[in-house]
């Protein structure tokens, strides 16, 4: 990107020139920029790599240990299959739903909340049972949570004009007309919730389970924008709340997203507990890194160390009767060839086209999928700073006509019988430029810039932010999630990955066409089950 184009970027995206954006009286506190391993990603692209000096020779390899690479390994293990090796670039295990630590405890790096599962994600009910946070029978209708996970309330408010609001969508000054046409939507998004076609509902999750009705498939041929325009909803606000809904689950706003992408957003949820309402989340200080901690600790427990981490795959080839991945090794400077008869490509997508030999049919369907690049910062702060007037805090704090998303609490949960140091994990996705030039912002802005920018964006509901801030730690994320963009969720290039081919299976979320847990870990057991009946072996499946 030429550096005129990039400073256009940088000023779309709500940020001032490089040189301006720091107020030279005030210092900012210490921190550093941190994010996944893209210099060693990047040398996909250059195509310079070594060869192996060494074969290694197992039934099944899986590349990527993020969530879906993780219930791959988790349902192997738990089938009692064990000879299977598990390849993920980055230090540690988990993928977008790694943690940090800090002086205030842990933090979420990125993804930081489950909701209360569906009985259709049997696969998600079944792993919090053996985690102990589901208590009792994993299929009941409405089961027990322990409350150390569930989110304590006030769950969400919303900062808009000076104050805080209850809830996520505005609500003080707004006129009789926009509060009929909030009623409307929602009224329509519940006929949505309890449709069923010939047994499936209109939208499940995990969304496999979709009806496949003709008029619920077209929705996927145009913008949620244009769709909720054409149902005659023109609310500004209810523009921005669909809009922020957007741009917090697929990283892209309404204009860019499927119909049928976010009216799923709305209508796939219908979990129930006996001790939570249906809309609460289950949560931790760590964000969800508990659940990628409890699988990987399970796969070590009944298969011993099959994860190996800082190990790039670069290349897959089939040949014959084998598929030979080629994994470099950065600390140690050594490529290896892992020979397997069966390969889960938990990795994205968006690698194919760079990693496989030949396969020219799919890595143009891979060419086709577009990320979304997104910035979280997480502030370490001596204490809970000052607040404007309005609802109390809240654990998600969303900013209203902001170009970030607002922040979750990290000690949220402990809030009422422990006060002190806290953290805030602030979220921004950067959708206000196309993703490659988002991406071309991530890698070209400096960390004080971002800094800066955060603690500015922050000191509107809370002046006194930088007193307090003793930290602040950029993470860049720049193909953080795939954007489900008009015609990708039903076409024919989805699809393709969807499949179960010979010696192949593909289990990311990209594959399902956004970025859920649900979607990810029902993509990793799947083909994990598919792979076991490719090898013979018996098992109860965790899908049915």
């Amino acid at each position: 990107m030429r550096r005129r184009d990039f400073i256009r970027a940088l000023s779309a995206a709500g940020c001032v020139s490089l040189a301006g954006c720091r107020d030279s009286t005030q210092a900012l506190p210490p921190g550093e920029s941190l994010g996944a391993s893209m210099n060693t990603g990047h040398r996909l692209q250059a195509g310079d790599m070594p060869s192996p000096t060494e074969t290694e020779h197992v039934r099944v390899v899986i590349v990527g240990a993020g969530v879906a690479g993780l219930s791959a390994g988790w349902k192997l293990a738990k089938a009692g299959f064990n000879d299977f090796v598990i390849a993920e670039l980055e230090a540690q295990p988990g993928g977008n739903s790694r943690a940090g630590q800090g002086a205030a405890g842990p933090f979420p790096l990125a993804a930081h909340y489950l909701p209360i599962p569906t009985q259709e994600a049997v696969a998600v009910r079944e792993l919090l049972s053996e985690l102990g946070v589901l208590i009792g029978d994993p299929r009941a209708e409405q089961p027990r949570y322990d409350e150390r996970f569930l989110c304590a309330v006030p769950q969400e408010r919303l900062y808009r004009h000076g104050r805080w609001e209850d809830g996520l969508v505005p609500a003080v000054g707004i006129g009789a007309d926009e509060r009929a046409q909030y009623k409307r939507f929602f009224g329509l998004m519940e006929s949505f919730k309890r449709r069923c076609d010939q047994g499936r509902r209109a939208f499940a999750l995990p969304m496999a389970l979709s009806s496949r009705a003709d008029d619920l498939v077209a929705l996927d041929r145009q913008s949620l924008r244009n769709w909720l325009l054409a149902q005659g909803f023109d609310s500004p606000h209810l523009h921005w709340y669909v809009d922020y809904a957007c741009r917090d689950d697929f990283g892209t706003r309404a204009d860019a997203v499927s119909a049928w992408a976010g009216i799923h957003y709305f209508a796939c949820r219908n979990g129930q507990a006996r001790d939570a309402s249906g809309d609460a989340v289950l949560t931790s200080p760590g964000g969800n890194a508990w659940l990628a901690d409890g699988m990987a600790r399970s796969i070590r427990e009944r298969a011993g160390d099959r994860i190996r981490t800082g190990s790039l795959a670069f290349r897959v080839i089939e040949t014959g009767d084998r598929m030979a991945v080629d994994v470099w090794s950065p600390t140690e400077q050594r490529v290896t060839r892992i020979e397997a008869e069966q390969l889960i490509w938990a990795a994205p997508l968006f690698l194919v086209p760079h990693v496989f030999a030949g396969n020219a049919s799919l890595k143009a369907a891979a060419a086709t999928f577009s990320y979304a690049p997104w910035l979280v910062a997480n502030l370490t702060l001596a204490r809970f700073p000052a607040e404007r007037s309005g609802a109390g805090v809240a654990w998600d704090n969303v900013l209203f006509d902001s170009p970030g998303l607002g922040y979750v609490v990290s000690t949220h949960q402990q809030m009422r019988v422990r006060a002190g140091a806290t953290v805030f994990t602030y979220y921004r996705a950067l959708a206000e430029v196309d993703p490659a030039a988002g991406r071309a912002l991530l890698l070209g802005t400096p960390h004080e810039t971002w800094a800066e920018q955060v603690l500015a964006e922050l000191e509107g509901p809370h002046p006194d932010i930088r007193q307090v801030a003793v930290r602040v730690d950029t993470f860049r994320l720049g193909h953080a999630m795939v954007r489900p963009t008009p015609g990708l969720i039903w076409g024919t290039e989805r699809a393709r990955f969807a499949g179960d081919f010979p010696r192949v299976r593909f289990a990311h979320a990209d594959v399902s066409g956004f970025s859920l847990f649900e979607e990810a870990q029902y993509r990793g057991i799947l083909a994990a089950e598919r792979t076991l009946r490719r090898l013979g072996r018996d098992f109860v499946s965790s899908l049915a």
